[in-house]
């Protein structure tokens, strides 16, 4: 059975930072590109950031040189370190494994 956990998702101030976890299990994880995908309310889902299974990355424009995707294939775990978080930047994450493996998602809420 698949499983994709995220965790770290909270509350931050403008400017803060946070790093997100997927823990996957069910799945060779080091075969699977993996994804973050977000969702704002009143907007549709994005994907905010992408690692290949061999490493490669690419962002979303709004959040290049400011979130970085990172995986580690021991540990079966990818991460969303989130830096000078914005207000915009508020939204449910999502972890996706592949095409169609997704996690519950965790919110990040950036106020003042």
């Amino acid at each position: 059975q698949v499983q994709l956990v995220e965790s770290g998702g909270g509350l931050v101030q403008p400017g803060g930072s946070l790093r997100l976890s997927c823990a996957a299990s069910g799945i060779i994880f080091r075969a699977y590109s993996m994804g973050w995908y977000r969702q704002a309310p009143g907007k549709q889902r994005e994907l905010a950031a992408y690692i290949s299974s061999g490493g490669r990355t690419n962002y979303t424009d709004s959040v290049k040189g400011r979130f970085t995707i990172s995986r580690d294939n021991n540990k079966n775990t990818a991460y969303l370190q989130m830096n000078n978080l914005k207000l915009d930047d508020t939204a449910v994450y999502y972890c996706v494994a592949g095409l169609h493996c997704w996690g519950q998602g965790t919110q990040v809420t950036v106020c003042s």
